[in-house]
């Protein structure tokens, strides 16, 4: 498996809201959150306040960069 770590709900905070808050991502990484933590699936649409996530560490993308030359600088 992959490496993990874990983060707390907030107060009526939804998984979709967490995964964002803390990894700045969304639906794909909302999918892998659920079939790590199988039971919230069956939590409310709104975690319950401390409710322990354990989330992906993610790979860090990079970003390939081009140089622009202009002709008149």
């Amino acid at each position: 498996m992959a490496s993990t770590f874990t983060a707390a709900a907030h107060k009526n905070e939804t998984l979709d809201a967490l995964v964002w808050r803390v990894l700045k991502r969304g639906s794909p990484v909302v999918e892998q959150v659920l079939q790590i933590n199988r039971d919230i699936a069956s939590i409310a649409t709104a975690l319950p306040e401390g409710q322990i996530v354990t989330l992906p560490v993610l790979k860090v993308e990079t970003v390939k960069t081009t140089e622009i030359v202009q002709l008149w600088d």
